[in-house]
């Protein structure tokens, strides 16, 4: 079974985010989804100050399998990307919840983190796959 933190809200599309500080988020994806993607060989991130809408496509990962789209779980202006994963993308399979945290982003409207889901949402989401 996939780890799943408490401390952390789910999208339907597998990505997590995380509070890190009053209007900021952190985002990435989750453990389950690194593991359904297997080896990840390339991220495309957005550019920091472009904006996004809730569920907008906004990053890219390839794997040794296929190439995935992420959605921002949230709208708002990507304010940090983590520059680590253009040379070492790997870290979201070893570290998908520290390290390979894709980017951050000052929400619009905090609100929206109502609409995600939290751990037990997302363990029950992941059971009707």
């Amino acid at each position: 079974m996939s780890e799943i933190p408490s401390d952390l809200r789910f999208a339907d599309s597998h990505e997590w985010v995380s509070q890190e500080e009053d209007g900021v988020v952190k985002v990435g994806i989750s453990d389950h989804a690194q593991e359904q993607l297997g080896d990840l060989v390339f991220v495309e991130l957005p550019e920091e100050g472009a904006t996004f809408g809730k569920g907008d496509a906004c990053a890219v990962v390839e794997s040794v399998k296929a190439a995935s789209d992420i959605y921002c779980p949230v709208g708002g202006e990507i304010v940090v990307v983590n520059e680590a994963l253009a040379d070492t993308p790997e870290i979201i399979n070893n570290d998908p919840y520290g390290d390979g945290w894709l980017f951050s982003v000052r929400l619009d409207n905090a609100d929206e983190l109502d609409e995600l889901m939290d751990a037990d949402g997302y363990r029950e989401h992941l059971a009707e796959d």
